[in-house]
């Protein structure tokens, strides 16, 4: 496995991928888990090299956030990527990816006015402005992105489309503790008793999911009883819970393309907040 750490470093990498066959990017931030090594099997399966990129974006962090304590073990990640048989890993420095201040970025707009972009203004900029910029120096076929963060999915295969970037952007299936705990970078910072009642939150989204499938309740109600419930049942406070069309993120009713809804919910405690979703067929 290649391993850069320069701009200069990793333009000599993938000069020697040119012509050997189609390229997969998986970009992470980092603190490597289970999710991220799915996307590897699942990348390695369907394209000739995977290519992962290690960045904790401070574009993507806003003010009070947790970019200075993200979990950080870059000597691990490099292991982990090894034994999953990933091809060259980037770690860049601030200063390769964001030589100076960016005085252009990409605004996401409508699509972030919803679930965690309402709570995390500027989030998605930072995102898809991180992305843009690793889409064009790594050149790939395809990119890769947990289902996890469905909003985050959606988003950025609609930039690709908007901007024209022929690259395929891929989204792979969630991957959960046996409790059914989304698996995440920031579960390490629940305590024990977080820890034990955080499982609720998958819990409530699929009682609501059967809510809308059986007795067809409408999205506020559907809203208003999962918020009900994730309040008597975590010690979390509640950023939101909300039922959309998917990929375009529009409030129900809407009478557009979508084949899909997404029931997404986020809580936050103190030292960790937690997403999660479930996306399905709309009728």
């Amino acid at each position: 496995m290649n391993i850069c750490r320069t701009r200069n470093e990793w333009v000599d990498c993938r000069g020697q991928l040119e012509g050997r066959g189609s390229i997969a990017l998986i970009p992470t931030m980092g603190a490597l888990h289970r999710g991220h090594l799915q996307l590897v099997e699942q990348a390695k399966a369907e394209y000739d090299h995977v290519v992962m990129t290690i960045f904790v974006n401070p574009l993507q962090f806003g003010e009070g956030e947790d970019y200075e304590r993200y979990p950080r073990d870059e000597e691990g990640d490099i292991e982990k990527a090894r034994e999953a048989g990933v091809d060259a890993i980037w770690i860049p420095a601030i200063q390769d990816v964001y030589p100076r201040e960016p005085a252009i970025t990409v605004q996401v707009g409508k699509m972030s006015e919803r679930l965690c972009g309402r709570h995390r203004p500027g989030h998605f900029d930072g995102v898809a402005t991180v992305v843009m910029k690793f889409l064009q120096m790594v050149r790939p076929d395809a990119a890769y992105f947990g289902k996890k963060d469905g909003q985050q999915l959606a988003i950025l295969k609609r930039m690709c489309e908007d901007f024209h970037i022929n690259v395929s952007v891929v989204g792979g299936e969630t991957v959960r503790e046996e409790d059914g705990l989304a698996v995440s970078s920031r579960n390490v910072f629940l305590n024990e008793e977080e820890r034990k009642e955080a499982p609720f939150l998958y819990e409530a989204l699929k009682q609501g999911y059967e809510r809308f499938r059986t007795k067809a309740e409408t999205a506020p109600l559907i809203e208003r009883t999962l918020e009900e419930q994730l309040a008597q049942n975590l010690q979390a406070s509640i950023d939101y819970v909300e039922l959309v069309t998917y990929p375009s993120l529009e409030p129900l009713p809407e009478n557009n393309s979508d084949n899909h809804l997404i029931l997404a919910a986020a809580v936050r405690y103190p030292q960790a907040r937690l997403i999660d979703n479930i996306i399905f067929k709309r009728s």
